[in-house]
């Protein structure tokens, strides 16, 4: 097996040992979060982030090794591998170079090219491409065959030059000379389909629309290709023809004489027909994953701030589906999320029947000691919440409204239909909205997270990294909170270490038929899950109440002894070091070092048994909109208002201040000092104050800034990038933004 090692540690800044021990863990079934939590000594400390980037440099590297090996077996079996052919190979680092040395051994279907060397005149082009001082007619003479069906001077030219030309387009050096070109000169350009300038609207500032290919905002691009993908843009990839022509003629043109005519004739079709068309296919693909990974960047870290939202915890919740016809849903949930009672209420319109639903929520209240009401954000919330505030409930009481994304895709799924098979949507998309009030993280993996609604064109970009990318986002934040093995729903269980679907399964189904577990011990009395399995798992499963308090904590059963020699060596049981904090301080760390346990470990050990099981996440506060505002139409421009933010991206961020519609707070508004990345300024589900810019009641557009001064001075601007044939706007584009806001919001694109 090559080992990769080496290269990996240079091209992250790591060490070399730290990553060949990696890069063995994870080939040994090993995951992310079980590598850098508990084989901190092993990995150097690495992090998630970093244990990620070996395991997928390491597939990168071992996918263009399995290519190079199958392209070197291809042209071997042609007989056409020399010893200098087998070394560039060998020492092509990335795809597209390998790719480059493959071509002219490359397998092709019919060419014009290859039409001529039927025809017989590969001779003819290998004398014009010595460009010695031979007259083309004169040679050209020489291959007119009425059987080869060259009937002339001039066919035989052209067909000389066709074979010429694809020896240029197969030329690794001239292909890596113009893929340099793309890289520092690319332009991308956009234009309005004919006759679509009124159906493409939303796209109308892409309607004539030029920029550098390297300086692209990724959701830029990606607008431009969704356009393009629904038929209402045109979008090219180019660079200056003449820079690319010089470029090549200096490589391949060594004459004066007419037979270099010949070649230059030869080279220019070559760069138009040939390798534009492919280096410029390339760019777009290259360009594409760029912008990708850019949206999924943004998508990844807005799930994961929504995932690791505060949880309420274990409380008695209340929860409200609002509706204004068909009236609101209520559930009435135990501390552990179990539904215990349905109803439905009308306190909106048409029916406002304000009396009865007041006296039904006060009564649910009341029988189930009720500690917290969570009412979903969608249509009809805040006349709702305002209904629930006016009955008169208990101060103690929590309201708050919820994030309702995705609720109605769980209500529908098949998860839901396991969980509640005797209650219809309504009622399942109502337990919904109370569970993500006590614990969002346990709720919201049961959604296909791209169904949250918190992305930027995630239905657009590669859906198989986008996957990877959200599964290893979920298990992060799953196994750092650690997941209640006795209350855990399967979709839980599967994120966890080690485990997945089918383990997941086995240990719900062990637990229904034989009741809680008593220890972690106990799960390897669950079918099919081994001794790997239970390593990977244990450390990130607790078990509340368990006799051993190390199996309520974050500490792996592999260090259980470690801990009971700390606590004998003090003279105490181990529950004595977790209560008294004047022990801990008495353990000497240094002592409990091995050849497999160091201090990264040991000091992990001792922060577990300050706070066992301690979760991650912060404090749960409530947040209330302003009383005043309820519609778009109620909006002034200057008034200032609470809002919390609920999605951000490249372009800046969308805040909801109460009034069914996020505004957005653009780049250059989200603070009074410059901001390159709008996450590095706000986060998700960040409480924040807001003045209104711009309202557009018909379009539902609201326009927020968060600068203290908003109608002062204007903003520093952004450098852009690239010539224009029109005047780039500093904010974002109108149309850039209705479309971006129809596909946030759901109206377009899914």
């Amino acid at each position: 097996m090559i080992n990769y090692s080496a290269r990996i540690a240079q091209e992250l800044s790591l060490q070399t040992r730290f990553v060949e021990a990696t890069i063995n863990l994870l080939d040994e079934g090993a995951t992310v979060p079980f590598i850098s939590r508990y084989r901190k000594e092993v990995t150097g400390t690495m992090d998630e982030v970093q244990v990620a980037n070996v395991r997928d440099r390491v597939a990168q590297l071992r996918d263009l090794d399995k290519r190079r090996e199958a392209i070197l077996k291809s042209i071997d079996e042609q007989g056409k591998l020399t010893p200098e052919l087998k070394d560039k190979i060998d020492a092509a680092e990335t795809m597209s170079v390998l790719e480059d040395l493959y071509l002219p051994y490359k397998p092709k279907r019919k060419t014009k090219a290859s039409v001529a060397k039927e025809k017989g005149l590969e001779p003819l082009a290998s004398v014009l491409w010595a460009q010695g001082g031979v007259l083309p007619e004169q040679e050209a003479e020489k291959y007119i065959s009425e059987e080869k069906e060259v009937a002339d001077v001039a066919a035989a030219l052209q067909g000389a030059r066709d074979i010429i030309a694809e020896w240029i387009s197969e030329d690794a050096d001239a292909r890596k000379k113009v893929r340099g070109l793309f890289k520092t000169e690319g332009m991308i350009g956009s234009k309005v389909m004919k006759g679509k300038e009124a159906d493409g609207h939303k796209y109308k500032d892409y309607f004539e629309w030029e920029e550098s290919l390297k300086d692209i905002p990724s959701h830029r691009l990606l607008a431009i290709r969704r356009g393009e993908k629904e038929g209402y843009l045109m979008m090219d990839t180019y660079i200056p023809e003449e820079s690319a022509i010089s470029a090549l003629t200096r490589q391949f043109v060594n004459g004066s004489n007419d037979a270099s005519e010949q070649v230059e004739i030869a080279l220019k079709d070559s760069y138009k027909r040939l390798i534009k068309p492919s280096i410029e296919s390339e760019e777009r693909l290259e360009a594409k994953k760029k912008a990708d990974q850019e949206a999924i960047n943004v998508f990844v870290d807005n799930v994961k701030q929504l995932l690791m939202a505060a949880p309420l915890g274990q409380k008695a919740v209340l929860a409200i589906d609002p509706g204004f016809r068909t009236g609101c849903k209520v559930v009435c949930l135990d501390k552990q999320g179990k539904l215990l009672e349905h109803t439905a209420i009308f306190p909106n319109e048409p029916r406002k029947d304000t009396m009865v639903s007041g006296a039904v929520v006060a009564a649910l209240c009341e029988k189930h000691n009720v500690e917290a009401i969570a009412i979903g954000n969608g249509t009809a919330s805040r006349e709702t919440e305002q209904f629930v505030k006016g009955i008169g409930l208990p101060k103690n009481i929590i309201i708050a409204m919820v994030n309702e994304s995705g609720a109605s895709i769980y209500s529908a799924s098949e998860v839901a239909r396991e969980e509640f098979k005797d209650y219809d949507v309504t009622v399942r998309g109502a337990v919904s909205i109370g569970r993500r009030m006590m614990d969002p993280l346990a709720e919201l993996v049961k959604i296909d997270p791209k169904s949250i609604g918190v992305g930027q064109y995630q239905h657009d970009v590669d859906q198989n990294q986008l996957k990877t990318s959200l599964d290893d986002t979920v298990m992060s934040c799953v196994n750092a909170v650690g997941v209640e093995l006795n209350t855990a729903s399967k979709q839980l269980l599967t994120y966890v270490s080690g485990l997945g679907p089918s383990l997941a399964e086995n240990i719900v189904k062990f637990r229904n038929e034989n009741g809680a577990f008593k220890s972690r011990a106990d799960l390897k009395k669950v079918p099919r899950l081994g001794d790997k399995a239970f390593e990977q798992a244990a450390g990130f499963l607790r078990i509340k109440g368990a006799k051993n308090i190390l199996d309520e904590s974050a500490v792996h059963p592999e260090r259980y002894e470690t801990v009971s020699t700390m606590a004998k060596d003090l003279g105490c049981a181990v529950e004595d070091l977790v209560k008294d904090k004047n022990l801990r301080s008495k353990i000497d760390l240094k002592k409990y070092v091995t050849d497999e346990v160091g201090l990264p470990t040991l000091k992990d050990i001792l922060e577990e048994l300050a706070k066992p099981g301690r979760d991650p996440r912060e404090q749960f506060e409530t947040f209330s909109f302003a009383d005043h505002v309820h519609e778009v139409s109620d909006l002034t421009i200057g008034m200032k208002l609470p809002g919390i933010v609920t999605n951000i991206t490249k372009f800046g961020a969308f805040v909801d201040i109460g009034v069914h519609q996020d505004g957005l707070v653009h780049i250059s508004h989200l603070s009074d000092s410059f901001v390159s990345d709008p996450a590095a300024a706000v986060k998700l589900q960040q409480k924040v104050q807001v003045t209104v810019l711009e309202v557009d009641v018909p379009r539902k557009r609201i326009s927020l800034s968060m600068k203290s001064d908003p109608f002062g001075q204007p903003a520093p601007k952004s450098k852009g990038g690239g010539g224009q044939r029109k005047k780039r706007q500093e904010r974002e584009p109108e149309g850039d933004f209705q479309a971006k806001l129809a596909m946030l919001k759901g109206k377009f694109g899914n």
